[in-house]
Order: structure tokens, then sequence, then C-alpha cells
């Protein structure tokens, strides 16, 4: 793992943010390094929203997502209400942790599973999938040439009206990278973080879809949006940290579940539903052609097994409620706190 702090020279809370990564790793191996920012622009790069910013793997995991970027000190609220110029250890060793899974779940984002696997078991599942994927960057798209803030802004639109923005909508923020909206989503069309209809269009910008999908999200508030699958709408929660109901179907048997999240917690009905996490054919061309369609609610294990007798094509897995929950938040919850 690479790990990356982010300061302005002198920043006092460098030594104890170092001292609390070193005891959270307790000996395992990993590379920090230490990257001094001296001005807006170059905070803005990087994606520092204070000093000492931490990334993992490229990623703040402790990023808001009204955080913007600055050379300022950074003040870090923990749990029990108290503020500190530095995450606590425990802080990063649940950083770490999950980090660590969206290692392992980056098989998902290029819908790389390994070969069917009859289980529900949450840890020999994970474990199984084929660790590949976007060099570990997950569906985060990369700051430079504008492509994170033509992403995140077409993320916040779906979220704000349940539709994709038009790129004229976008322009802007385009803009500000020198570039205009249809270079950048081209761009981010070609690395898969989002797809463009023939006309030039978005159709979906993962987690979202801009048409109809098995999968209702509606979030707190009142907007509701489609998701691409059934692991794309359990990551909504966690990337926006609202509240959502997800409505779904089996596929087999047309039966209702539905994914209801308050307050951090997912209640399932039926309690035994489970997901299928797979890709069909090969690992060539966007998620949206080769898995999303395959990622799918079931009403139980049985159910799921029937849809994969019946589809041959397709290889994956069944995972249970708690590995499919934590699989979508490693992979969106960085998408808008990586500003």
């Amino acid at each position: 793992m690479r790990i990356t702090v982010l300061t302005v020279p002198d920043c006092p809370n460098v030594p104890v943010v170092r001292a609390r990564i070193t005891a959270a790793l307790d000996g395992r191996p990993a590379e920090v390094e230490l990257v001094e920012v001296t001005g807006p622009e170059e905070a803005e790069r990087s994606g520092m929203t204070g000093s000492p910013t931490v990334l993992l793997d490229g990623v703040d995991p402790f990023g808001a997502a009204e955080a913007v970027p600055s050379v300022s000190c950074r003040i870090y609220r923990h749990a029990d209400g108290e503020v500190d110029g530095a995450p606590s250890v425990e802080e990063l060793r649940r950083a770490l942790a999950g980090a660590g899974l969206a290692a392992s779940v980056a098989a998902y984002d290029d819908c790389c599973a390994a070969d069917a696997v009859d289980t529900v078991d949450a840890v020999e599942t994970v474990d199984a999938l084929d660790l590949v994927g976007r060099d570990g960057r997950g569906r985060l798209a990369p700051v430079e040439g504008g492509l994170r803030a033509v992403h995140q802004a077409v993320l916040r639109y779906f979220v704000a009206t349940g539709s994709a923005p038009e790129a004229a909508v976008l322009e802007p923020v385009a803009a500000a990278s020198g570039r205009t909206a249809v270079e950048v989503l081209a761009e981010l069309a070609r690395e898969d973080f989002l797809t463009l209809g023939p006309d030039g269009r978005i159709r979906a910008a993962y987690p979202f879809s801009a048409v109809p999908t098995p999968h209702r999200v509606t979030i707190a508030g009142g907007t509701q949006v489609w998701s691409m699958c059934a692991i794309d709408a359990l990551g909504i929660p966690a990337m926006l940290g609202r509240d959502v109901v997800i409505t779904s179907a089996d596929p087999v048997t047309g039966e209702s579940v539905t994914v209801t999240g308050e307050d951090g917690r997912m209640v399932w009905e039926p309690a035994a539903a489970v997901v299928f996490v797979g890709r069909r054919g090969g690992c060539s061309g966007p998620a949206a052609e080769v898995c999303c369609d395959t990622l799918n609610f079931f009403t139980g294990t049985a159910s799921a097994r029937t849809w994969i007798e019946q589809h041959p094509e397709v290889n994956g897995q069944i995972v249970d409620r708690d590995r499919a929950e934590e699989i979508g938040r490693a992979t969106f919850g960085p998408l808008l706190s990586g500003d």
C-alpha cells in the first residue's frame, strides 16, 4: 500500500500523523511518502484539503464531499467530538483496512471476477476475486486534465436531478482545466468512468444510469435515481453519506428485494437476500456491457444458483449482504470525498 502525507512546509502536525501511521500499521510494510505542497494550485492537483492530508493509494479516506483544496491547517473531528490536527490511530487502522478491501474489490471495478464459486462465505468470496484493475484507483477519476472535477460534477448532477447533465452544463468545470466538456467526457468514457451514447450524451456514470434499470434508489430528500447494478446501488449511501431506499427484484422469481439504509445501517428484506457479483465472457469492454446486467439482488442463494445455472456464459460469485455492502462502500465511498 502507498501512503502519501500531503503537507505544507514545517507543518507541526506532520510528526504526529507519521507516528500515528506507524502505530496503525503495526509492523505491516507500506510505502510512506511525505509530499510538501506550496500553493493552492498544487493543493488542487494533489488533492490536499488542508495540512496534513493522508492519501491511501491516492484516495483521501477522511475527506468530506464539501471539502475544497487548501494549504491551511486541517482539523480532524473524531467520533467523540474532539478535534485534532491528525486522524487518530484507530481511524487510520479502519482506513487502512478499508483500503485493503478496495484493492481486493478492484476485480469488481473491471468486472473480472474469478471463476464461479458456489459459496456465500464472506471472507472466501472476496479473497477469491481476481485482484486486478485500474492500478488501485478504483472508480475515482484522476485529477489531471479536469477528469475528476468533471466526473464529480456529473455525479452531483445525478444526485440533484436524477438525470445526466448535458455537456453544456459541464463546460465551466472543464474550462477550468483548459478543455472542453466534450473532450473530458470522451476521455472519461475511454477509461470507463462513464459511458456515452451514439449522440455523445451520458448514458451512465457509475453508480448512476441515465436510463431505467432494475435497481431504483431513492435518496433522502426525494431524488430518485437508477443504479447500474446491485453493487452500485449499495455504494450510493457511502458515496453520499445519506440515507437511501433501494428497490429491486429477483431476476428469477420476480420477488421484490428492498434495502433500506438509515444512519449507516442497512436493512435487507428479505433478510436472506444475496448479491451475485460476476462478469459476462472476457474482461474486454466497458463494465456497462461486460457485467453490470449480471450483478443482481436475489431473494436467497437458491434463486441465485438457479440464475447461475441458466447463464453458463457468466462467471462470478454469490456474496452475502455484509460483503456486498463492503464492496459497494470500498468502490464508491471515495468518489465524492476524493476532491
